[in-house]
């Protein structure tokens, strides 16, 4: 009886390659999932108000503004393989740098860790995505990007519940301890054994991405030539229209506000639900409700798309189920209000799958450009939820979070009817993965 996969989805490379891609989407979700409950622990290591606490996710996503371009002349060089092993080494300084500066309470050597964290993560999205999609038949590229997204979205959801057991417990008995320290030397002490406990965890996390950069450096993992990635197919009809810059640009925005809003989701959850009552013991733990909502989104998606529905129509039916999701949860309150926001993790996770074979089907021979375009709009995860959290003391958090996230949806809701009227066809598979 054939069994699940019957063969393997990298055809004549095996499993090893697959893997090993796994196991490197695993660390990669671990690194970036680990926001959210950053968020809080920085607030209280540093003492910082909730604005200063979300320089984290903003420093993080702001790299991926400056540094994609870079990051395409630079695999040109390297090969994808090497452009891959230089991301792991320069993910492991940025990890060891943000252990080390929060050890020793130095809020913006922590911010540059991140920054460089996110540098790295760059480099990674414009590498590691073509590797995946060219590893293998292209008919098979829906099995192999459904294995890498899995393992980044189990690893999502384990971080912030392993940052929280090793270095987050207890929090609200941590805060009162602070609150009732006799003199500012009790506090500070206090605060520094509580920072410092992060240091350990790091330094592991930035040796093992060491470990895994040689160990990926030195295996059996395949060579691809960039230049090997063949055109994506566009939909034909008669009298249909070729897609222009509009299609491009459109499609970038509509990137820009979707990756803000799914970090909203994700990573101010915690700041969301401890607004509305909820403690911070359990506040600290809402990113992996979120995660998890996430993977269930993604691991539905993939049994639903193509059988089910097309691409382009679960891309509108994703974005219309997470507007409603967002109306709900500013229409209830406490418990019932954040679990509105952690389900937008299961809107949200066929999005970004749906969106962007959407957006470079039309691209053509840009298609390098245009990819690092799209992983520029990543910024939007650093600048959307910096608006949440300044304009969230006035109009109050759900109000906040309905406000930039149902406008975002709206936007992604109208490119898929405008791509959909133009195309009159389904578009070509996914090719890519969230990391």
């Amino acid at each position: 009886m054939p069994g699940l996969f019957p063969h393997c989805p990298a055809g004549r490379h095996g499993w090893r390659p697959v893997i090993l891609l796994a196991c490197l989407f695993f660390v990669i979700g671990f690194v970036t999932w680990l926001n959210g409950p950053l968020i809080t622990f920085v607030q209280v290591a540093f003492s910082l108000n909730t604005v200063d606490a979300f320089l984290v996710p903003m420093c993080f996503y702001l790299s991926y503004l400056f540094f994609p371009l870079p990051a395409t002349l630079l695999i040109r060089v390297t090969g994808l393989k090497g452009g891959i092993v230089a991301a792991l080494v320069l993910l492991s300084a940025g990890v060891a740098i943000f252990g080390e500066c929060v050890s020793l309470r130095i809020y913006s050597g922590a911010l540059g860790g991140l920054f460089t964290m996110g540098a790295a993560l760059s480099l990674l999205q414009v590498t590691v995505n073509p590797y995946v999609t060219l590893l293998g038949p292209p008919q098979e590229a829906a099995r192999r990007i459904a294995i890498m997204g899995i393992a980044n979205k189990l690893a999502g959801i384990m971080a912030p519940i392993i940052l929280s057991l090793l270095v987050m417990r207890h929090l609200d008995d941590l805060a009162m301890r602070v609150g009732a320290a006799p003199d500012m030397a009790t506090r500070e002490r206090i605060l520094s054994q509580f920072a410092h406990a992060v240091q350990a965890p790091y330094l592991v996390m930035a040796a093992g991405l060491l470990v895994l950069a040689v160990g990926l450096g030195r295996s059996a993992l395949p060579q691809i030539d960039m230049s090997g990635i063949a055109p994506v197919p566009a939909p034909e009809r008669t009298g249909a229209r070729p897609p222009g810059p509009f299609h491009l640009w459109f499609g970038v925005l509509c990137m820009f506000a979707y990756v803000g809003t799914e970090v909203m989701a994700g990573d101010a959850i915690g700041v969301y639900g401890n607004s509305l009552g909820i403690p911070l013991d359990q506040a600290k733990f809402l990113t992996s409700l979120t995660l998890a909502a996430m993977l269930a989104g993604y691991v539905v998606g993939m049994l639903l798309v193509p059988r089910v529905f097309s691409q382009e129509r679960y891309l509108g039916l994703s974005a219309a189920c997470g507007l409603m999701l967002c109306a709900l949860g500013w229409l209830t309150q406490g418990y019932v209000s954040v679990l509105c926001v952690a389900l937008c993790g299961f809107a949200n996770a066929m999005i970004m799958p749906a969106l962007f074979p959407i957006i470079i089907s039309g691209v053509k021979e840009r298609r390098a450009q245009a990819t690092a375009l799209l992983v520029m709009a990543f910024c939007g995860g650093a600048v959307i939820p910096r608006v949440f959290i300044q304009i969230a003391p006035f109009t109050g958090v759900q109000a906040a979070f309905a406000g930039l996230a149902i406008p975002s949806y709206c936007l992604i809701i109208l490119y898929n009817i405008i791509t959909r009227r133009r195309n009159g066809s389904r578009i070509p598979p996914v090719m890519t993965v969230e990391t």
